[in-house]
């Protein structure tokens, strides 16, 4: 069982903008005073100088467009919709926001598919939808893929029931939590784990100040511990530089890198960065019109292929 992976899917955008229908309970997200077309074209200047960065280092990145017709501004974001694992096994998720479902692409799986890929079985628990039940792939769920566990912090966004339901169906052990962040002076659920949370091979980067129950903290904090993770953690002001947002891939000859946004790099202290590099080189992009539109940032762009290959 692996952790990482060299083989990432990324979905290039032709409609980028600010969706509505996620600002509703995405703080992260924020109005530029722009011509959707205009962010739409920086949107996709920063989509592939990001893509050449990765591959520069040997990460194979598929990479498909988006379709203009189906109108899907979040769909440079697929790791909400779909994820795919060591034995062949693929997610599909319930989404919060309408027009995201219409992200979910059958002719996506055949490209995978196409590209040598083998898909066995589908685990499809889009249908919660008709219940207003939701959890958004990994970006409500980080998954610790080689000690069997899935973080998950509940919000609107990720339903613990359904959770649990993941679990049992893939197999790991469910750790629970809620991850807020202040928003005008009140606490409130922030809409995905993976903002405030990154889980690499020997260590995770997280924002424990956000998970106000001690007990919850405590949980946490426990069972990275007992997985080996050295815990390296991020203030909220720096989670809002999508500091929390990061993955870790492969490269060429296995080189492990960790993969982040220029703003969330540029947030961190010179002893975070050094913590990090013990470890692995970190690779940053400039990302500022998809963070700042999308309220969503590198991590949330690439939907790590586990997939065996035929």
């Amino acid at each position: 069982m692996a952790q990482t992976t060299n083989s990432i899917l990324m979905i290039r955008p032709v409609n980028f903008r600010m969706n509505e229908e996620t600002a509703v309970n995405n703080y992260f997200q924020e109005e530029l005073d722009l011509k959707n077309s205009e962010i739409n074209a920086k949107a996709q200047v920063e989509f592939d100088d990001f893509v050449s960065k990765l591959e520069s280092v040997g990460v194979t990145v598929i990479v498909v467009d988006d379709l203009l017709e189906q109108d899907t501004p979040d769909s440079i974001f697929p790791n909400n919709w779909v994820s795919f694992h060591k034995n062949g096994d693929v997610g599909l998720y319930p989404m919060f926001a309408e027009n995201r479902r219409r992200e979910r692409r059958e002719d996506i799986l055949l490209r995978l598919e196409e590209e040598g890929f083998q898909i066995e079985q589908v685990y499809d628990y889009t249908s919660a939808e008709d219940e207003n039940i939701f959890l958004e792939g990994t970006g409500s769920l980080v998954l610790d893929r080689v000690n069997s566990k899935a973080y998950c912090a509940l919000s609107p966004r990720a339903d613990e029931e359904l959770f649990i339901e993941f679990c049992e169906d893939f197999e790991c052990f469910p750790v629970v939590f809620t991850a807020n962040q202040t928003v005008d002076g009140k606490r409130l659920p922030i809409y995905h784990t993976n903002v405030m949370m990154c889980l690499a091979e020997n260590f995770a980067v997280i924002c424990l100040d956000a998970i106000d129950n001690k007990k919850e903290r405590k949980n946490v904090i426990k069972h990275l511990k007992k997985d080996g993770k050295e815990i390296i953690t991020i203030t909220e002001a720096q989670m809002h530089q999508f500091a929390g947002n990061m993955l870790q891939v492969r490269g060429h000859n296995d080189q492990r890198y960790l993969v982040m946004s220029q703003a969330a790099y540029d947030s961190l202290t010179e002893t975070q960065i050094s913590k990090i590099e013990q470890h692995c080189p970190i690779i940053s992009s400039s990302l500022e019109t998809i963070e700042t539109c999308g309220g969503g940032s590198a991590r949330c762009m690439m939907a790590e292929v586990f997939l065996p290959k035929h």
